[in-house]
């Protein structure tokens, strides 16, 4: 008998994947959650029957929310991480040999212990001695730390349930306070061709908050729709404006200093949703 585990991104759509056996399965104080064996993209975590990350697939997502970002500062060394239980986002920022700091603000727990137990390959940065942990909402925390940040990572759900917070003015508003004079932020905005209706909404709040706001392209085989987009706000520093001499040399699978410079160039139909705003 074959087991298949399907994510219906809309009622047109979904995707499915052949697993072999669920490895670990609870509900959360906050979400369904459970990591299942998949033949093509081995271990798979999934949160409310959405996949959030996979063993073979995570590094397109979690190099290009942390690289971009973080050599688009001239010196990051306060790092927060806000969501990303998974560990992901954590481990690639650790390579900057700048970072004295990185908190990872998680409202669950429950991601966390699992990702650790299920997802070492992705959670292993969690261990450093540099990682603080807050089980916290991280509006909650992002609220009641001003100028503290050099960077600030978004790396959420999609906007339902515990994750619906972090896409809202008055969070950005917060972030914006959270960071130092030559702060950035990078979060993760969902599917151009999925989630047309979102992007706009998400720019004019940024443009509304920031100086300096630019939308970059990646993919993540996991994700549908195509493309995946990032957006990255800015009280300074410019990502299109990075000198060569700061691109460090990095062990990375996707992210290239070629690639940060062209996920920058938007097709049409990205620039047409900007437009609209």
């Amino acid at each position: 008998m074959e087991l298949w585990f399907t994510e219906r991104q809309t009622s047109d759509l979904a995707i499915s994947c052949r697993i072999k056996n669920t490895i670990y399965q609870e509900r959360t104080k906050y979400q369904d959650l459970a990591v299942v064996d998949t033949y093509q993209f081995g271990r798979m975590l999934l949160l409310d029957g959405v996949i959030m990350t996979t063993e073979r697939d995570e590094f397109f997502y979690h190099e290009m929310i942390a690289h971009v970002v973080m050599h688009t500062h001239p010196h990051p060394e306060q790092i927060l991480v806000v969501g990303g239980g998974d560990g992901g986002s954590v481990r690639e920022v650790l390579k900057h040999p700048s970072v004295k700091r990185v908190v990872l603000a998680e409202i669950d727990e429950g991601v966390i212990a699992a990702s650790k137990k299920y997802l070492p390959s992705i959670a292993k940065g969690l261990e450093d001695s540099r990682v603080e942990l807050e089980i916290t909402d991280g509006t909650v925390y992002v609220r009641e730390h001003r100028n503290e940040f050099d960077v600030i990572i978004i790396d959420s759900t999609d906007p339902i349930g515990p994750g619906v917070g972090l896409f809202t003015k008055e969070f950005y508003q917060d972030v914006f306070t959270s960071l130092k004079d030559k702060g950035v932020m990078v979060a993760q905005t969902e599917s151009p061709v999925l989630d047309r209706a979102l992007i706009p909404n998400l720019w004019r709040c940024l443009k509304n908050t920031f100086p300096l706001v630019r939308l970059f392209l990646g993919t993540v085989p996991t994700y549908m729709g195509g493309p995946w987009s990032w957006t990255l706000a800015s009280k300074g520093p410019d990502p299109l404006a990075v000198p060569p001499e700061r691109f460090i040399p990095l062990q990375t699978r996707y992210y290239t200093p070629e690639i940060h410079k062209t996920a920058f160039v938007l097709p049409p139909y990205v620039l047409e949703l900007l437009a609209e705003e």
